[in-house]
């Protein structure tokens, strides 16, 4: 679309349909960090009760370690689908008016993925940052803290 000109009903349209199926993106990855939190609280489960049937007290500390792999895998998830944000903030901020005086072009996402994620979301600050919020923090990094704490009071005790 041509700087600071009215977008054409065609134009409005495509952004229109590109802004939801983004929003669709958006809830697959929050349908999939699901997946992983059930997986991890599964697996790291049967891991850690294992335990209790050996004598070998690393067993908890295996268990502490597959769940710091999948807080891991959810925060590379959540960069992810962060990077679908900057399209969808630019879409609405020109659907109201905000950026009629720079020019949008339809048909972005993957083009506007990638700049979001190398530019913003695959670094180290915004990952560190994105694994202790809490809703990711949950229940991976909860469950390897208190595992590789009982493997410790264990093997001193």
């Amino acid at each position: 679309m041509a700087v600071n000109s009215v977008p054409t009903k065609i134009e409005t349209d495509l952004l229109e349909k590109e802004y939801f199926h983004l929003q669709n993106v958006v809830q697959d990855y929050d349908a999939k960090a699901l997946t992983i939190k059930a997986w991890s609280v599964s697996i790291v489960g049967v891991i850690a009760g294992s335990s209790v049937f050996t004598s070998s007290k690393e067993v908890l500390l295996f268990a502490s370690v597959v769940s710091f792999m999948f807080w891991l895998i959810e925060g590379t998830w959540k960069s992810f689908q962060r990077s679908n944000y900057d399209r969808i903030n630019e879409i609405e901020a020109y659907m109201r008016g905000a950026g009629r005086k720079t020019e949008i072009h339809n048909l972005q996402i993957s083009k506007s993925w990638v700049i979001a994620y190398e530019q913003k979301y695959n670094k180290l600050a915004f990952m560190r940052k994105t694994l202790l919020r809490i809703y990711v923090f949950l229940p991976h990094g909860a469950f390897g803290l208190l595992l590789l704490i009982a493997y410790f009071v264990l093997k001193i005790g």
